[in-house]
């Protein structure tokens, strides 16, 4: 790769940054307004774009969608066609076109307005007729594209990206969005994974591995066994979590007293166990084993009843980490 090559990309990637740039001085009343249109819709925030800009809808209405406004995208060339019935009343229409002259954005806004649906727009020509038409107008100009030609679109559909973004991120904030609900949009992949809780991973019912402090030993150890995780809770008279007995607590007892046989659960048990509640995330879960070098939580209730236990062998399975 010889070094003009380079210094072409690096060129690209500086004008495209100024691009960007460029776009905070213009973050005034007009941000705020097309916002509030977003934040007030009803219905669905129906994006429109075609070519490159289409492209750049596309994701723009992802994005929206992955923050919990409703969003789809409509293309103009199909909209003409009958696709238009997507537009509905409560809806509000962004549409992004550099040129802000697109022929078939223009022909389906005498439909968009008949149905009183605002527009916000998102142009390179403020001066155009799509945003003469538009109740707010977002001017995402770029001084040139990235290109040596000044043709390709580059700059403008970089802008047009980021100024998508700056509105579904503000949104996101106005909205109060919290974690938990970002998760709630993504059930799959490593986003939903991350914000599961404890209750969804954790074993329950007869499940729970779970005896009383004056159980013998040998009865705790076939508890153990059964319920194959690895440890029992022990709980006093009143059902409230008194210990836990572990793989390693049987080994350590066992060293120290051969009779422990004879023995029963208060004796072996460790006392004051690591516990976690049930709608804490799973991660804070790994979080705990990791920094106590344990392999099991106790779940307990407000009244410190075990109500379920998690292994970390649960939290390797649902790919948390």
């Amino acid at each position: 790769m010889t070094d003009p090559i380079l210094k072409l990309a690096e060129r690209v990637l500086r004008v495209e940054a100024e691009g960007i740039l460029g776009l905070t001085a213009r973050l005034d009343e007009r941000f705020l307004k097309a916002l509030e249109f977003l934040r007030d819709c009803r219905g669905r925030v129906v994006v429109t774009g075609i070519g490159k800009s289409g492209i750049v809808g596309r994701k723009v209405a992802a994005t929206l969608a992955s923050v919990g406004t409703p969003a789809l995208f409509l293309h103009p060339a199909e909209g003409v066609h009958g696709d238009i019935g997507m537009v509905a009343r409560g809806d509000v229409v962004l549409a992004i076109s550099n040129s802000g002259e697109t022929e078939e954005i223009l022909t389906l806004l005498p439909a968009i307005k008949r149905l009183g649906v605002p527009v916000v727009v998102l142009t390179g020509n403020p001066n155009s007729t799509l945003a003469r038409n538009g109740d707010v107008v977002l001017d995402v100009s770029v001084a040139e594209e990235a290109c040596p030609m000044n043709l390709v679109p580059t700059s403008s559909t970089t802008a047009a990206l980021a100024m998508g973004d700056a509105l579904a991120v503000a949104l996101l904030e106005l909205r109060g969005v919290a974690p938990e609900d970002f998760a709630v949009v993504h059930p799959g992949g490593s986003l939903g994974r991350r914000f599961l809780k404890v209750e969804e991973l954790m074993h329950v019912g007869e499940a729970i591995p779970v005896v009383r402090e004056d159980t013998p030993m040998a009865d705790a150890i076939l508890e153990m066994t059964g319920k194959r995780l690895g440890a029992t809770s022990v709980v006093d008279g009143e059902g409230r979590l008194a210990g836990m007995i572990t793989d390693g607590d049987l080994r350590r007892a066992l060293q120290e007293d051969r009779q422990m046989l004879g023995k029963v659960a208060r004796h072996v048990m460790s006392k004051n166990p690591k516990t976690i509640g049930r709608t804490e995330l799973a991660a804070k879960a790994l979080e705990a084993m990791e920094h106590y070098a344990i392999t099991q939580l106790i779940v307990v209730d407000d009244r410190r009843r075990p109500a379920g236990i998690i292994h970390l062998h649960d939290i390797l399975r649902a790919k948390i980490v």
